[in-house]
């Protein structure tokens, strides 16, 4: 055995309990959905209940539904509490994560994929939108604009729109495929994000695109959506290459905590 193996083989063994907690907590939760005991809007305990029932910590809690939000299992909404996702099944990341840290995804990979998915989603939910979906699309949109000055806000905002979107195509399957592929595209950019230089301008395509739906305008909403994703390809490449994964990236993936926008400002 290498000096290299055995010491990654010494870290493992010295795995925190804490990590072991959350896993557990996360497949406490997993499993009441999967017995029908949660259901889609119902909303679950709060932390200092789950933490007893469970015999784990609250921040073990923490870290296990942030986890869950970010594959879309939950939805946290500031000052209300955490609550079964209604929207689109989630499909589980793990595997195409650990294929891009065994393999590497290539960013020119990562926006391939999402052109073939998102152009045609973007056509899909201009002509079926519905006003709560389209609703649902512009508070994004908002949120966008309202923090052009603090990236990671940004980021967030702009992954849900695109999962706002996805959602609005009335395709559970497309929405599913969308929720998985932007957590990795997430995960990613969060380590980069600081390097965003036209937030302006990426916002208001956004709105354009937006503003495409809510008209049910479908060769305008996928003729921006494809624009938009090339534009920002071309600017993410400019920007030099990505830095390596760290290593809690799974425990940092977006979560609807702290950035519910309070009112609605419709974008025009």
């Amino acid at each position: 055995m290498t000096a290299r193996v055995a010491s990654w083989l010494d870290g493992v063994y010295m795995k925190p309990v804490e990590g072991l907690a959350t896993e557990l907590v996360i497949a406490h939760v997993r499993g009441f959905i999967l017995r029908g005991e949660l259901r889609p809007g119902e909303q679950l305990p709060g932390e200092r209940e789950l933490a007893r029932r469970f015999g784990v910590s609250r921040p073990s809690v923490r870290a296990g539904l942030r986890s869950l939000a970010a594959k879309g299992v939950l939805v946290t909404r500031r000052g209300a509490g955490t609550f079964v996702s209604d929207g689109p099944p989630a499909l589980d990341s793990e595997q195409l994560s650990f294929l891009a840290a065994l393999h590497g995804l290539s960013r020119h990979e990562m926006f391939e994929a999402r052109m073939v998915l998102e152009v045609g989603v973007a056509g899909l939910a201009a002509e079926r939108a519905t006003g709560d979906a389209v609703a649902a699309i512009s508070d994004q949109v908002t949120g966008m604009f309202a923090s052009l000055d603090d990236p990671q806000t940004f980021l967030v905002h702009d992954i849900r729109f695109h999962r706002a979107v996805a959602a609005a195509s009335a395709n559970p399957i497309l929405g599913s495929l969308v929720e998985m592929v932007s957590a990795i595209f997430y995960e990613r950019r969060r380590r980069t994000a600081q390097r965003g230089r036209n937030l302006r301008e990426t916002a208001e395509m956004h709105r354009q695109i937006y503003q495409a739906i809510r008209a049910h305008d479908r060769p305008r909403a996928e003729s921006l959506m494809c624009e938009h994703l090339l534009r920002a390809e071309r600017e993410q490449e400019s920007e030099g290459p990505d830095p390596a994964p760290a290593a809690d990236a799974a425990a940092r993936a977006p979560s609807d905590r702290g950035l519910t926008i309070i009112g609605r400002v419709d974008p025009g």
